[in-house]
């Protein structure tokens, strides 16, 4: 029997497993390196052990650090997680060598499927549907495009689209590294790219006693960098019999590598209906809560009853209704998922509650690693929650999800939130028209600014009078002596767009330059009501310094507080390259001196588990390349600096007219 249980993990997923564990009686163990000492995850545990260091590779990576800090700690069990060394064999054996109880699946079913291009072979054998592998040294015009993934790896990490046999080699190169930096294992594969299939996966759970559990099956189509977005319950518009010949295949899977535990099966669905083995991941997946919505499981739970040797039911309960998960990322999806790091002054939800099971209920559902006052850094990946909505029907699912994300008060970073409530309320995700390529196909409609305008100028006035009520005086925020001499205030949107305010106080009321028919009805440091042409609107105001966030129940927005007077700016050479993020130098594409035309690569940066691409924004010449491999780099900091054709050609460089290059230009 487990009595105290090791979470060899961080963030989300340990406080998941804590969550679970404290309902079962059994005490629970943390593990965090130095960047984590104070987060949620270690201060929920009974017991913390310090993994010294910083980076993923010298603490969460080590599996020697974690037997030794499981067995400090007189835990008797170890949990995984998802990520890390979670699929992985020799960690496996490593706990089991230590005389620990292992929470997965045996080491030998982990090294089967530990090799995505492996497991291919093996379920061919096995007669399951399977895609590729391509040899890369053999491959061909007519197979592009093609996918680079990486063997031992997941979540869109050392992954890349190959359209041209040309881009083969970086490519493969380049996946490498970030598998390496990811997983510690830098072996990749090619397999055949389906750009509008779907991304159908099944959950399983299987005994020591030859039982195995088909929980039905999960659309992860909407994906951005190979990335899951939204995971869904039940798949929307499965035939019947699809849905039991992919379980059939889940099931045959499992069986061919005697698999116990929790595991899921991933496979692509062409549009001719035909589906392909993808992968099989030996572990909990991220989007297990949708599962537990509708089948009223808890898989972790079921996890450790398979670990201490239980044998399961012969069937598994019935699912009802539909469940929806979001991922709510710190990251600014119209700078091409640029992930954003520092403080999360505050995250606050709708109350949680749980469905009733009735078909007048709903239940809301977060899976969070972070609280009000965390921060956000770049070693780990940016995802902020996970939003889970169970419904008796999809479309009450994802209207309630909707609802739940956009009256969220998420305050200090830039996130995903209103392009996950665009994707929850359009036409084509609401009607199941899914595929990988859903963002992308939809891009005009899911990707504008961050900020409805038409919000701007009425959040912009109720900063400001929120400001003016928080500041002490005898008299009425905004009293002027003149009447004619308006209060003034300036703010910028998130999109650099400059707002100002002018109003002022008068014996019939607030007068708003430009606003004739505002009315003001209450105003504090923290609430401003006001009436606009006879609609009564409240505005949630919270300040952190010169950042401001307004929040109504028609939407949120963020401001920043203008100075009066202009402050001097910090002036880089023409055609600096500005880091857009801090984070670590792994490669370097170009050398001082070079002529590079726009969009070349010069320099990759690793930050929150992705690489991301710092290209050259103009033709031109490479004149510093300040940034080298290995170095870590801050926010701004300049990487290099290219010198536009047209500026170089004044001294004979060239004949190019090109305007000057932007800051920077990132891809990740």
């Amino acid at each position: 029997m487990i009595t105290s249980l090791l979470v060899a993990n961080r963030g989300e997923i340990a406080r998941r497993i804590f969550r679970s564990c404290r309902e079962l009686g059994i005490a629970t163990v943390a593990v965090y390196a130095d960047p984590d000492e104070g987060a949620p995850h270690v201060l929920e545990a009974d017991c913390a052990v310090r993994l010294p260091g910083a980076a993923p590779a010298d603490t969460y990576l080590r599996a020697d650090l974690l037997v030794r800090a499981a067995l400090a700690a007189g835990a008797d069990a170890v949990h995984p997680g998802y990520g890390f060394l979670s699929e992985d064999p020799a960690f496996a054996r490593a706990v089991l060598a230590a005389g620990l109880i292992w929470v997965g699946p045996s080491p030998e079913a982990m090294a089967a499927m530990g090799s995505k291009s492996a497991a291919k072979r093996l379920m061919a054998a096995a007669g399951v549907p399977v895609l590729g592998p391509v040899e890369p040294k053999i491959a061909t015009e007519a197979e592009l495009p093609l996918l680079v993934k990486a063997s031992a790896g997941g979540g869109g990490r050392g992954m890349r689209v190959v359209r041209q046999l040309s881009e083969l080699a970086g490519e493969l190169a380049a996946a490498s590294v970030e598998a390496m930096a990811a997983f510690g294992d830098g072996e990749v594969f090619l397999e055949p790219y389906l750009p509008s299939g779907r991304h159908i996966e099944v959950q399983l759970l299987a005994d020591a006693h030859g039982t195995v559990w088909a929980l039905g099956e999960r659309d992860c189509s909407v994906q951005r960098r190979h990335q899951k977005v939204i995971e869904e319950t039940p798949a929307p518009g499965l035939p019947p019999a699809l849905r039991a010949e992919l379980a059939a295949a889940a099931t045959a899977a499992a069986r061919a590598i005697d698999y116990t535990g929790a595991g899921t099966v991933e496979f692509l669905l062409a549009p001719d209906g035909r589906f392909f083995f993808l992968e099989m991941n030996t572990r909990l997946q991220v989007e297990h809560p949708v599962t537990e919505c509708v089948t009223g499981l808890d898989l972790v739970a079921l996890q450790l009853a398979v670990a201490e040797g239980e044998a399961l039911a012969a069937e598994p309960p019935a699912a009802r209704g539909h469940a929806i998960e979001a991922r709510l990322y710190a990251e600014d999806p119209a700078a091409g998922w640029q992930p954003q790091s520092g403080t999360l002054h505050r995250i606050e939800f709708p109350a949680e509650h749980p469905a009733r099971g009735d078909a007048h209920s709903a239940g809301l559902r977060i899976d969070s690693g972070v609280v009000d006052g965390s921060t956000v850094g770049v070693r780990y990946d940016a995802m902020l929650a996970k939003v889970i909505a169970w419904a008796p029907t999809r479309a009450a699912a994802a209207r309630r999800l909707a609802d739940a994300l956009g009256r969220a008060k998420i305050h200090g970073l830039v996130t995903n939130r209103q392009l996950l409530v665009r994707v929850l309320r359009h036409p084509a995700f609401l009607a199941g028209e899914l595929n990988t390529a859903f963002l992308t196909e939809h891009a005009a409609e899911l990707l504008p600014a961050t900020e409805d305008q038409r919000e701007l100028p009425l959040a912009a006035l109720a900063a400001a009078l929120a400001d003016a009520a928080a500041r002490p005086g005898p008299l009425p925020a905004g009293w002027r002596n003149l009447p004619s001499q308006s209060q003034v205030k300036r703010y910028s949107g998130a999109d650099g767009r400059e707002l100002t305010v002018g109003y002022r106080q008068t014996r019939d009321g607030l007068v708003v330059d430009g606003h004739p028919g505002v009315r003001l009805l209450a105003a504090t440091a923290h609430e401003v009501t006001l009436e606009l042409d006879g609609l009564r609107r409240t505005f949630q105001v919270a300040r952190y310094g010169s950042r401001i966030e307004i929040d109504a129940p028609s939407g949120s927005v963020t401001l920043t507080a203008l100075p009066r007077f202009a402050e001097p700016l910090v002036e880089h050479a023409p055609g600096a390259l500005l880091a857009p993020m801090p984070g670590t130098v792994i490669r370097l594409g170009a050398a001082v001196g070079e002529r590079v035309a726009a969009g070349r690569p010069l320099l990759w940066l690793e930050a929150m588990k992705m690489e991301h691409q710092i290209a050259a924004p103009v033709d031109g010449t490479v004149t510093e390349l300040r940034a080298q491999t290995g170095q870590q780099v801050e926010l701004g900091a300049v990487l290099a600096v290219v010198e536009p054709a047209a500026s170089a050609a004044s001294t004979g460089l060239a004949e190019s007219t090109a305007p000057t290059a932007p800051a920077s230009s990132v891809h990740p």
